[in-house]
């Protein structure tokens, strides 16, 4: 869902904060702090964090958004995890060997075990990175182990090879070996990324459909583990995993996540002391910026409306064009989010990767779909005139967070009034069944994100491709397929500043084709206990890391 940060960044990380107690099951510690809670006990070191959205999945090769991948962190580990600037550092793997070509990576595993008590083997990567390229799993992020060059990923995921071919080999059970189809100056980076969570084969097995969707069916190797989890559930809690490798460092006895989606609610809970972290929107944000709990963090999530062009009439990229200009993008972030939150003109977010040249890719790329009522105005016209059409009406599906909602509504009014004969209908539902719908191109409009697994533009330009499980507009342009096909594995991957610039011409097609209609940057206005520190915030991959968060 990425790994440079810039010293912006850094400074934000230095803000993070989080806290304290209440209650938590599982194993002679954590049914100490339970009884503390059960108490009222204002001791109990439990970190109470605040979500907007429920976890969709636990399993590491499934999972698609930030929230699972966020909980799946606290519990899971891979080869590599990220220190507090966002660079990769060592984690399950306890060295690595890399050959002079770039191509092959060993890596020798350090002593670690599940929380059942099994040793973590390289063969615990090779089985869940086989699922990942697998096509029986049917996994949305499979073309992340294209991304990450792993020999042979291309082909299995086409069907065109077996799963046995590919570049993953457990030469024994701590020695595991990669071999790359070619050179990834961020594969380390990468190794950091949940779909690269091991998985334990027999576990798996003898859970079978059941994985993942329990505490009994979920196995930590990571710095908490699970004691509280249902599909859906609206409070998730973990405890301080005492087999960990690490576990000296970790300093919380547990965290306790509560799906709470209504800004009011979620402010009033953190004032009561049921929170120790949670997320401001709206008219909060200028009512408690001067708080010295509050934060204001930058995220990588871009948020766009994505229109799927085998409705009829959006597939006319003027009319495209003319929804993209008609609404007010800095009265969102201004009026309506009032969170950090920024105005996209782009498809790329800024803060994301610095390119050959030592700058920010925003830096030295364009701008585009910039609002302009008038110019919107005109391309409708011209839309009407192609399509023979006067009138539209179109579905809005959005998930049902309060934010959401609130950017939904007000885009609704803006194209109405901007685009006379054009009717919007918004549609809300939980977040899972928004993605659902969208995987399955059920929808006409959906106002939707996408967050940097990696720190590199392809994690967004990739998406657009024909064929795309993520291209949810359907998309295709084969000018663009062939420039994103070379900067992954061609001649461009090998040239890095004909790639950059090959990206930025990338991201001008799809912009100029109006494949999706951006609107903001996240930016995250957030409330931390002032006793609590050491929470590390991330613009790409996993965004909130709770290994080293203390409270005093």
């Amino acid at each position: 869902m990425k790994k440079i940060i810039s010293l912006l960044m850094v400074l934000m990380l230095l803000l993070s904060v989080t806290a304290c107690g209440s209650n938590d099951t599982a194993g002679s510690t954590a049914a100490e702090s339970t009884t503390e809670a059960a108490a009222g006990s204002e001791t109990a070191n439990i970190l109470k964090v605040q979500i907007d959205v429920e976890v969709a999945s636990m399993d590491p090769q499934i999972a698609t958004d930030g929230t699972s991948f966020e909980v799946m962190g606290d519990v899971t580990e891979g080869l590599y995890s990220v220190d507090a600037a966002g660079s990769p550092i060592l984690a399950m793997a306890e060295s690595v060997d890399k050959s002079e070509d770039g191509l092959t990576y060993t890596f020798h595993l350090r002593d670690a075990n599940w929380s059942n008590g099994t040793p973590v083997t390289a063969n615990d990567f090779v089985f869940a990175w086989k699922r990942l390229v697998d096509p029986a799993t049917a996994s949305e992020y499979s073309f992340i182990a294209e991304i990450a060059g792993i020999k042979n990923a291309s082909a299995i995921i086409a069907g065109e090879m077996p799963v046995e071919e590919l570049g993953a080999v457990a030469q024994d059970d701590k020695t595991l070996v990669v071999t790359l189809d070619f050179p990834v100056s961020y594969f380390e980076s990468l190794m950091s990324f949940n779909s690269f969570f091991p998985v334990n084969e027999a576990f798996f097995t003898e859970t079978g459909d059941l994985f993942g969707t329990s505490p009994e069916t979920i196995l930590a190797n990571g710095p908490f583990k699970i004691s509280a989890y249902e599909p859906a559930a609206t409070t998730i809690e973990l405890v301080k995993n005492e087999d960990y490798w690490d576990a000296d460092a970790v300093q919380l006895d547990g965290i306790e996540y509560q799906v709470i989606k209504e800004a009011q609610q979620t402010m009033l809970a953190y004032q009561n002391g049921d929170l120790d972290v949670a997320n401001l929107a709206g008219e909060q944000v200028e009512q408690f910026k001067a708080d010295p709990e509050f934060n204001n963090v930058v995220a990588g999530y871009l948020w766009y409306i994505s229109p799927n062009q085998t409705v009829a009439g959006l597939e006319n990229v003027n009319l495209r064009k003319a929804l993209a200009l008609s609404y007010d993008k800095a009265a969102i972030v201004n009026n309506i989010l009032k969170d950090g939150s920024i105005v996209a003109d782009f498809a790329i977010p800024t803060l994301l990767a610095t390119g050959p040249d030592g700058k920010d890719y925003r830096e030295t790329a364009g701008t585009y779909l910039s609002t302009d009522k008038a110019k919107a105005l005109e391309y409708y016209n011209t839309a009407k005139a192609e399509l023979g059409v006067d009138t539209f009406s179109y579905t809005l599906i959005v998930e049902d967070t309060e934010s959401a909602q609130n950017v939904a509504q007000f885009i609704q009014s803006e194209i109405q009034t901007t685009l006379p004969g054009m009717t919007i209908t918004i549609e809300t539902m939980p977040k899972k069944n928004r993605v659902e719908r969208m995987q399955d191109g059920d929808f006409e409009l959906g106002l939707t994100r996408w967050g940097p697994d990696y720190a590199d533009p392809m994690t967004y330009l990739d998406m657009w491709t024909t064929g795309s499980s993520n291209n949810y507009g359907f998309w295709s342009n084969a000018d663009y397929d062939a420039i994103i096909q070379s900067a992954k594995n061609g001649e461009l991957a090998l040239d890095l500043e004909a790639r950059w610039e090959a990206l930025k011409q990338a991201e001008a097609i799809v912009m100029d084709e109006a494949v999706i209609f951006p609107v903001y940057q996240k930016g995250n206005a957030v409330m931390i206990k002032s006793n609590v520190s050491g929470i590390e915030f991330h613009s790409v991959g996993i965004n909130r890391i709770y290994k080293n968060a203390v409270k005093n």
